[in-house]
């Protein structure tokens, strides 16, 4: 099967990977399996590669055993060392590892028996199978490849999942083809990953036949997939794309500019202009569907108010004047053009646009260098999204917000064992977040794959993660 997606992974190291839909998930699940998946309406934790992840003390430490028997395709085992050594690289704080904010989490790691590892966290989180199956912590690759250096790695990759690489041509394509080694064997012989950044011909390589899959995440061609009458399979979430405001420096350091701009921007009208009106719009902060839903509504379109909070601002020297920080992609640099016309029409109001492809944007976010940016804070169990985006300590927390209230009650969301104290906490998280505005939300995110004809068993975990082994066509 020809699978079409928006970008390639810069290395295949796991500790380098994004897991999720719209990054690097499903060639690190295609390489390195799962050690876990959850479901995304139950948020239900399964095992797959791992025998079970438990805790018996809420939280503080869990013992992953591993399933008998695993060996990685250059035949060394896959083993509870082997875990260790590749989340040890992921929490080096040097690392630089997409993956630091689930595995800062850890304080300590030791191999009990060779298929047992028990891990010690810095805190108690009895909800910590939610952020390994967020992260590249799922997956596992073999230390004596890894050893071998990153060019020697990606060019022959070294993992215990259903698929292996035969060939990666740079900016263009991967092949996969089946490990006869897995078990249960997936259903494909092989896979064709296709790289593609532009996201209609992404969906016309489907609607031609092309491609069978494509794993989309903008909400404009969803709708047109539809149109056409494809199959979309978009995974249900909370929260969404938002407006990082960096609070660490004027003018986003005062409240007043930052609900300013929640005021003053426009969602409805910025769905019709970038996203054809096919967008799902944040409300309230958490879905309906989910069980932490409150009825607490993010500020809505008020120009009349966001002018007066212009204005007072202004005549406190405080003009508000930023800079937005967009990325080349086409509806991210739309976005940051919307919201530039939206606020031109205000006065007081100054904003310039910088774009730069993502490579080179992320060290600016990584050292919150930038006035306004993109990014999100997808919602299912709300405690790695919250506390990475929004907790005073996560390095993840672009908007820079720390306030000891919203920090105590994401912490107690963190660390509550029942769902009836988990709520009332994130309750507590959700009305600080409206009432601190680090955060402009425009959209829901959009964890989505289009099918083509013939194509079956499309199953996400995690972030929109899909799982290859359990893909399978029909032909007529």
């Amino acid at each position: 099967m020809r699978v079409v997606q928006g970008g390639e992974p810069r290395s295949l190291d796991p500790a380098t990977l994004v897991n999720a839909w719209v990054s690097n998930s499903l060639i690190g699940n295609a390489l390195y399996g799962t050690l876990l998946v959850n479901d995304p309406e139950t948020l239900e934790i399964t095992p797959v590669l791992a025998e079970s992840f438990d805790t018996a003390d809420g939280g503080a430490t869990f013992e992953l055993k591993l399933r008998e028997g695993l060996l990685f395709t250059d035949g060394t085992a896959y083993d509870a060392e082997a875990v260790r050594y590749n989340w040890e690289r992921m929490r080096d704080q040097n690392s630089g590892s997409p993956s630091l904010i689930q595995a800062s989490q850890i304080a300590a790691l030791e191999v009990t028996d060779p298929l047992t590892l028990r891990v010690t966290l810095a805190s108690p989180n009895p909800h910590y199978a939610q952020a390994v199956v967020w992260g590249g912590l799922n997956w596992v690759a073999s230390p004596t490849a890894l050893e071998a250096g990153r060019q020697a790695f990606d060019e022959q990759p070294v993992g215990a999942g259903p698929y292996t690489m035969t060939q990666w041509r740079r900016q263009d394509h991967i092949v996969l083809e089946r490990n006869p080694g897995y078990e249960p064997a997936p259903y494909l012989d092989g896979i064709e990953l296709v790289h593609n950044g532009d996201t209609n011909q992404r969906v016309n390589a489907v609607i031609s036949g092309d491609a069978g899959l494509a794993i989309e995440a903008s909400w404009a061609s969803l709708g047109r997939a539809e149109d056409a009458g494809l199959r979309v399979i978009v995974e249900p979430t909370g929260g969404g794309q938002f407006l990082a405001l960096n609070t660490r420096r004027a003018p986003f350091d005062d409240e007043r500019a930052r609900r300013a701009l929640a005021l003053a921007i426009d969602i409805d009208a910025l769905n019709e202009v970038v996203f054809a009106g096919r967008a799902e719009l944040p409300r309230t902060l958490f879905d309906e569907s989910s069980p932490f839903f409150a009825d607490i509504p993010i500020p809505a379109h008020d120009p009349d108010a966001a002018q007066q909070l212009f204005d007072e601002l202004a005549a406190d020297g405080k003009p508000v004047s930023f800079t937005f920080l967009a990325y080349t992609s086409v509806e991210n640099k739309a976005v940051a053009e919307a919201v530039q016309a939206q606020l031109s029409t205000f006065e007081g109001v100054d904003v310039q646009v910088e774009v730069l492809d993502f490579t080179s944007a992320l060290p600016r976010l990584n050292s919150y260098d930038f006035d306004v940016a993109i990014t999100s804070a997808t919602i299912l169990d709300p405690d790695t999204a919250l506390w990475g985006n929004f907790h005073g300590d996560s390095t993840g927390n672009f908007s820079g917000i720390n306030d000891p209230e919203l920090n105590a009650a994401i912490d107690e969301g963190r660390t509550a064992a029942e769902l009836e104290d988990r709520a009332a906490a994130y309750e507590t998280a959700q009305q600080r977040i409206v009432d601190l505005n680090p955060a402009v939300w425009y959209i829901r995110t959009a964890p989505a794959a289009v099918l083509g004809e013939g194509v079956h068993g499309v199953q996400m975990y995690g972030m929109g993660s899909i799982r290859p082994e359990l893909l399978w066509t029909t032909t007529r």
